[in-house]
């Protein structure tokens, strides 16, 4: 029995869980073929050392398994050490030869790098990755990288803000997102870090997404008051989320708990007037890349119609249980409709000739197939300010509520321009300063 001995010694000394199982599967071969061929009974003892190794080794796999978490699906990457090198290729088509790792963990292809090892991003990602297209890789945000070129740590590109031609400030919308630029984008998904203003309201208790809010302030959220009212504090925020099924982004997210809500005190439930409501949460958010304040605008400012303005959150792609939440965030671009004009198309609905629209409310969309929709209640409806190349924005509208989903009718959005005064007094009754989300 030593050349027993002498494998289970060696699978001891191993510290990769795949040179593990490999040694496992040889070492129970040779123990089942020797009984076989002799007709002698198995060590016991052996059997169930192998056995405790066996499972120790099933459990250090399942730490890193998919969970449910939050929005999504919650992927863990597969950590990089200098104990286990690269060296095995890892790519899952016969295609190619290459380790499968997240994008920035991979020296950059483009151009952008300079001579001081400086550069912008990490190049173009297809959203559209399936296996059914023989991809190289398993998830589209891992990118196939030779030794050579494959980091233990993440690289860096240059900040945002320190870029030459960025402005700075609340409310600046990194066009095309950070990091990477996308391809594949048919379902009007958002590049990462794009609307950095934009977080997740998570159910306290299971971490279920069923709203959205926007950053004014490190420590403030403003959404929709129908959203969270009845909930106290039962729920927590989450900034800087993208791809709700996997982690895989440089930056990760961050989460918040909820210290005091402060609901608009003439909120109506029944028709859903003056649906504004702010979330206290017990620290600051970390500004940065991906993380960001939007900008409100002026007290009783009115974006003009026809303006184009954007909503981003994660709702359902159509009305109903049938619908599905996105796993990616989404911009919507939708048209400002005039008051007057909304109200007579609402009155067209099942609403009726007599309907009367609040004017808390302001109207946009009403195209065919282009909506906000369930789940997206509370989410920042922002609208172009200041020169077109600063790509800066401020926030005209709360999601709040609607006819179906995609339909040729406006939805209203809360309007956040008739109560910037309020905001502001909630603010610094509360100790916050209000020049966060005042363009410079």
């Amino acid at each position: 029995m030593h050349y027993y001995t002498v494998l289970y010694k060696a699978l001891h000394t191993m510290t990769s869980e795949n040179a593990k199982q490999f040694f496992l599967m040889l070492l129970l071969t040779v123990i089942w073929t020797k009984a076989l061929s002799q007709q002698q009974p198995i060590d016991s003892g052996l059997i169930s050392a192998v056995n405790r190794v066996f499972n120790n080794t099933i459990n250090n796999q399942r730490s890193s398994e998919p969970f449910n978490r939050g929005i999504g699906h919650i992927v863990t990457p597969v950590p990089i050490s200098d104990a286990e090198p690269l060296a095995n290729f890892q790519s899952i088509s016969g295609r190619s030869q290459c380790n499968c790792v997240p994008y920035h963990m991979c020296d950059p292809t483009t151009n952008t790098v300079t001579e001081d090892g400086s550069f912008d991003g990490f190049g173009l990602i297809d959203l559209r990755f399936s296996r059914n297209d023989d991809p190289v890789c398993d998830h589209f945000l891992d990118v196939c990288c030779d030794g050579a070129r494959v980091h233990n740590e993440s690289l860096t590109p240059t900040p945002q803000e320190e870029r030459s031609y960025r402005a700075t400030g609340c409310g600046i919308r990194n066009v095309g997102g950070i990091d990477f630029n996308i391809t594949g984008a048919d379902d009007n998904e958002a590049g990462f870090g794009e609307f950095p203003w934009t977080v997740a309201l998570l159910l306290a208790d299971n971490l279920t997404y069923f709203c959205a809010g926007s950053l004014i302030h490190p420590r403030v959220v403003l959404t929709a008051a129908h959203c969270i009212n009845n909930l106290a504090n039962n729920f927590i925020v989450r900034a800087g989320e993208w791809d709700t099924q996997t982690i895989k982004e440089r930056l990760p997210y961050e989460e918040r708990e909820v210290l005091n809500t402060i609901i608009h005190p003439n909120f109506n439930t029944r028709n859903v007037a003056n649906d504004f409501a702010l979330v206290i949460v017990n620290a600051p958010f970390t500004l940065g890349d991906h993380i960001n304040v939007i900008c409100l605008p002026s007290q009783n400012h009115m974006p003009r119609e026809g303006t184009i303005c954007y909503s981003s959150g994660w709702g359902k792609d159509v009305f109903g249980a049938e619908g599905r939440f996105s796993a990616i965030m989404k911009r919507v671009p939708l048209p400002i409709v005039e008051f007057n004009s909304c109200q007579t198309q609402l009155r067209a609905t099942r609403l009726g000739p007599r309907f009367a629209l609040d004017r808390s409310f302001i109207c946009a969309g009403g195209q065919a197939g282009i909506d906000t929709c369930v789940g997206d209640g509370g989410a920042p409806l922002v609208c172009g300010i200041g020169l077109p190349n600063e790509n800066r924005y401020h926030q005209s509208g709360i999601v709040a509520w609607g006819i179906g989903c995609k339909d040729a009718i406006p939805a209203a959005y809360a309007h956040v321009g008739s109560v910037r005064a309020w905001i502001d007094e909630q603010m610094l009754a509360n100790g916050f300063d209000t020049s966060s989300y005042s363009p410079n």
